[in-house]
């Protein structure tokens, strides 16, 4: 086989799943989950987990790794699939990684080997100034030091907001910079991203996916969360999109109806940030995903990636 692994990066909502649960069914591959959510148990509706129907179809590795109580940072994702990968490759199979997170894709190519270790004094005067002055301003800041860094991140999130601010102060070079160094030399590696050419489309799907999670039961799903374990808003696991407004609407800050209106709006704004990672990963191949052959033009090229004929 002339492929170490392949990756198939996209957008929330873009049918990342499916067609790595078809692709895995046709190839010797075996699927990895590149996604912040899916490591959560019992987060099941609102991260769009694959069900247990599907996981018997096709198995997938680092999904269910932890309660929702603890926190998971790319590090630790770059040594969970490490090994996952190393065991696949074991088995004389090739690794399918699949998800949104850009950062845990990032992480893997080893962009982030070299980053400076934390700092405790300036982590905890961050913290402090995002209680006093609100992680907004704090993300306004980060965006006059690394725009590119903060076009990626959302105002309130104040784990990433925290982390690339640190580094800019540290070392006096935005994060967009650095992740550039520590690059290392991997073996050949297929790189697909789906990107769709008509925004609308991936709209229309994410409205109706974030609807059928409040049919399904989000709000139910959290409720049971919520009596299970001692979560708190802040916890990682609940600023996930969906989560998040579900907890103001359980708390009565909002209705149902902006509940949904909040929660479609949140995701395509994750969606948004996520197709610009995707837009500057100059090793991947683009692929559109609302075109009607792509399951096709994706086995072709998997085919020849894996050297048979296509």
């Amino acid at each position: 086989m002339s492929v170490h692994a392949i990756s198939l990066m996209g957008p929330t909502a873009s049918g990342k799943t499916d067609l790595a649960v078809w692709l895995a069914e046709r190839f010797p591959l075996d699927i990895i989950s590149v996604d912040s959510a899916l490591v959560y148990r019992d987060m099941d509706i609102g991260t769009a987990k694959p069900d247990a129907a599907t996981l018997a179809r096709a198995p997938h590795r680092l999904i269910d790794l932890l309660p929702p109580t603890e926190a998971y940072s790319a590090g630790r994702f770059k040594r969970d699939a490490e090994a996952a990968m190393a065991e696949i490759a074991g088995q004389g199979r090739i690794p399918l990684l699949v998800g949104g997170t850009m950062l845990y894709f990032r992480a893997l190519a080893g962009h982030l080997d070299d980053l400076p270790q934390a700092a405790p004094e300036l982590r905890a005067e961050l913290e402090a100034r995002g209680k006093r002055e609100g992680w907004p301003a704090l993300h306004a800041q980060l965006a006059g030091l690394d725009p590119e860094a903060a076009a990626r991140l959302q105002p309130n999130d104040s784990q990433r907001i925290q982390r690339a601010l640190e580094l800019c102060l540290t070392t006096g070079a935005p994060l967009s910079a650095l992740l550039g160094k520590g690059e290392r030399e991997v073996p050949p590696w297929l790189e697909i991203a789906l990107f769709p050419q008509d925004r609308a489309w991936l709209h229309e799907r994410i409205n109706l996916r974030f609807r059928l999670m409040l049919e399904q039961g989000l709000v139910d799903e959290l409720e049971h969360l919520r009596r299970k374990y001692p979560l708190t808003p802040d916890l990682p696991a609940m600023r996930c999109v969906g989560y998040r407004q579900a907890w103001q609407h359980l708390d009565g800050q909002i209705d149902r109806d902006t509940l949904y209106a909040q929660g479609a709006a949140a995701t395509r704004q994750l969606a948004k940030r996520q197709l610009t990672w995707l837009r500057g990963w100059a090793s991947a191949e683009k692929l559109d995903c609302a075109a009607p052959d792509l399951a096709d033009r994706l086995a072709r090229r998997i085919e020849q990636a894996l050297g048979r004929p296509g």
